[in-house]
């Protein structure tokens, strides 16, 4: 009987899961990640207006494990020997036959001070507590951003940040606060969202203009102080930070002995296989892809990517040669709270604002939960 390991709990390893018995795969599957469970990170953003609580995001997976006949490992991954097809765990290792990467990247921690911002989808409690210090403030300034990886230009998540910013003035107004606060949106792209479209970009930053929304764009970072932001143009206060930094790939990757790209992650074809070792796949965040500039890293491609990566994984098993890809497309909506825009990216693009995308989003959300609900 083959034994497919996946590596992580999350979107990519949980749409390869479905995918593996879906397609037909009736060997052993084993998963193995920190914890029994999926945290749904785009509902994040609600958090700050309390319409989302713990219980909510964090999903738990053993009654879709047990559905799908997976053995489940609490634990993380160290390392893999290839020649032996094993991995190495914390405390012992597992043989595999293949493996599929879907444990996610990782944020960049180096600008000095860092400690001193909140790191937006960073989890339930970062969150959380960027939302209770916002809830404490009579007044003051509120700044968002976003960096990403030199060595990696699509290893960037920008679009939660406009939402929580969106989400946050909204907020504030919503509770006759808002002209108590400063808002303030930094990054070092001179066209921050670029991945989405050139019109999109116009159109983030007219709405920017239109809430009263301070921009700093342009400059490389430089750091942060517990009520400042700096650049290599300017330093501005702030009394609280909400940040996303550049990815790179899992910390294990760098000694793993598997191909990386320049900016840290597993370098992959375009059959999602690791580029050079038979058998291994990747998918999702810890992934450095083939694909346009402005391919984006967002749970919907990472769903595409592991359904290519389960389809190639079991006709490698069956001695096929790999035929299943993945599509490049950004969709995306952009959500403030009461209103929202929807954003597409493919072979056309366009952005689209309406009130209904705000519900819409609420309905993806029930719908893509409801698998490992039930």
């Amino acid at each position: 009987m083959f034994t497919i390991a996946i590596i992580g709990s999350g979107f990519a390893a949980c749409t390869a899961v479905k995918t593996l018995r879906k397609r037909g795969f009736e060997g052993k599957i084993c998963v193995i990640a920190p914890r029994q469970e999926l945290f749904y990170y785009p509902s994040l953003i609600w958090v700050p207006a309390g319409k989302r609580s713990f219980d909510d995001l964090v999903i738990p997976l053993a009654k879709f494990f047990r559905l799908h006949n997976v053995d489940f490992t609490a634990g993380l991954v160290e390392g893999i020997d290839t020649a032996n097809k094993l991995l190495k765990l914390e405390n012992s290792t597992m043989e595999y036959d293949v493996v599929i990467i879907a444990s996610g990247g990782r944020y960049i921690r180096k600008l000095p001070g860092i400690e001193h911002a909140f790191i937006a989808c960073n989890g339930w409690q970062e969150t959380k507590n960027f939302s209770d210090s916002l809830a404490k403030m009579n007044g003051g300034t509120v700044a968002f951003g976003f960096s990403g990886n030199p060595k990696e230009p699509s290893a960037m998540r920008g679009g939660p940040v406009f939402e929580f910013m969106f989400g946050v003035d909204t907020l504030l107004r919503q509770q006759g606060r808002r002209d108590k606060f400063k808002l303030v949106f930094f990054s070092p792209a001179p066209r921050p969202g670029k991945r989405m479209g050139e019109k999109a970009v116009d159109r983030i930053l007219q709405e920017m203009k239109q809430r009263d929304i301070e921009t700093h764009l342009g400059h490389k970072m430089k750091g942060f102080s517990e009520k400042s932001v700096s650049t290599e143009a300017t330093e501005f206060d702030a009394d609280l930070i909400l940040f996303i930094p550049g990815m790179t790939g899992p910390a294990w990757a760098a000694e793993s002995g598997l191909s990386l790209s320049e900016g840290g992650f597993f370098k992959a074809d375009q059959y999602c296989q690791v580029e050079g070792i038979q058998g291994i796949y990747v998918a999702g965040d810890a992934g450095s892809f083939p694909g346009p500039e402005w391919k984006p890293k967002q749970a919907h491609m990472a769903d595409l990517q592991a359904e290519a990566a389960a389809s190639n994984a079991i006709d490698y098993l069956n001695h096929k040669p790999a035929s299943f890809t993945f599509k490049t497309e950004l969709i995306c909506i952009v959500d403030s709270l009461n209103n929202a825009s929807m954003v597409y990216r493919g072979k056309k693009s366009f952005m689209i604002k309406f009130p209904v995308f705000h519900w819409l989003k609420l309905l993806f959300e029930k719908w893509y939960l409801r698998p490992y609900l039930k």
